[in-house]
């Protein structure tokens, strides 16, 4: 059983409606471009995060969703953790060589979400890739060994996509972004409002 067919098992006519599904999935086969055509590669790290909810309410999901992972990550061999960062948020972080692993299961936490009435708890999916090493560039926040480190996050409220690329002292590379927009923006659904391209300091991977 192939795991897109293990989450339709799972998950049966409950899942996110097909057009929001689809928006969700067309990073799959933007990463491709974003390697061929742009240097970036996955990082296989991976993660979405949600807002703190009541601690009742928050061990009972936390619960269906460690349950939850540790059962498909048998089908797709995904690493998992789960964590809360110092904002008090839930993290499930994945970590695959395989892309689509990564987004599938972004896909089955989010829906396990929705299903149990945290859709509103949602805040975002994101998905890391890594530059090709700059010579000679020092290592520093945003940078790994030389790599420039770029953040795909998916909004879910807006069904879109944005960049941000984190640099020391809490800035981003700005123009990077944009030229990330104005070649991707085809490929898949880029916010067009910047103002809505909220910065995320912290990422935990």
């Amino acid at each position: 059983m192939g795991f897109r067919d293990f989450m339709d098992a799972v998950l049966g006519s409950s899942r996110l409606p097909k057009a929001k599904s689809e928006r969700l999935f067309a990073i799959s086969t933007a990463s491709i471009t974003l390697e061929s055509s742009l240097g970036l590669k996955p990082s296989g790290y991976a993660g979405i995060c949600f807002k703190p909810v009541g601690a009742s309410a928050y061990e009972s999901a936390r619960k269906e969703i460690q349950e939850l992972l540790e059962y498909s990550s048998k089908e797709t061999e995904t690493e998992f953790r789960l964590e809360k960062d110092e904002f008090n948020f839930l993290w499930a972080i994945f970590k695959d060589p395989d892309f689509d692993d990564l987004v599938a299961n972004i896909h089955l936490v989010s829906q396990t979400l929705e299903e149990h009435g945290f859709g509103e708890q949602i805040l975002c999916a994101i998905y890391r890739f890594d530059s090709e090493p700059e010579a000679g560039a020092a290592v520093s926040q945003g940078k790994t060994d030389g790599r420039k480190v770029v953040y795909w996050i998916y909004n879910f409220k807006q069904g879109t996509y944005y960049p941000f690329i984190p640099l020391s002292g809490n800035q981003r590379d700005s123009p990077f972004e944009f030229r990330l927009r104005a070649d991707m923006e085809k490929e898949m659904p880029v916010e067009k409002n910047v103002e809505k391209w909220y910065p995320l300091w912290g990422i935990p991977f």
